[in-house]
């Protein structure tokens, strides 16, 4: 068969996963923004910086509502396993707070 891969014997529905370079190093944000269709919901990840007067999405993840559950259960999970390690994560309802001088100055001309 030269360099084709053969199909695993073990797991037929096994579907190979490819996560590329720029794809592993990951988007940092600090705010997300969820809406939703009756077909679709669209999940919105921003990265919110002190100083700067405007917001940037900086990946918008569109998933069915079947997907959408999962991941609910999936994050649920996985948060309970992290607080039984590290210990509860706090909730706030405040926006976060940043140090005066993080982020440098503000813009100037």
């Amino acid at each position: 068969m030269g360099d084709e891969q053969k199909p695993d014997k073990k797991n037929p529905n096994q579907i190979n996963i490819e996560l590329t370079e720029e794809v592993a190093e990951g988007v940092y944000s600090n705010l997300a923004m969820i809406a939703h269709s009756n077909s679709e919901f669209v999940i919105d990840f921003i990265r919110l910086m002190p100083g700067v007067p405007k917001a940037k999405v900086k990946s918008r993840i569109v998933i069915t509502p079947e997907h959408a559950k999962r991941l609910l259960h999936a994050l649920g999970d996985n948060i309970k396993k992290y607080e039984d390690t590290f210990g509860p994560i706090k909730k706030t309802d405040e926006a976060p707070k940043f140090p005066m001088n993080f982020g440098g100055t503000m813009g100037e001309a």
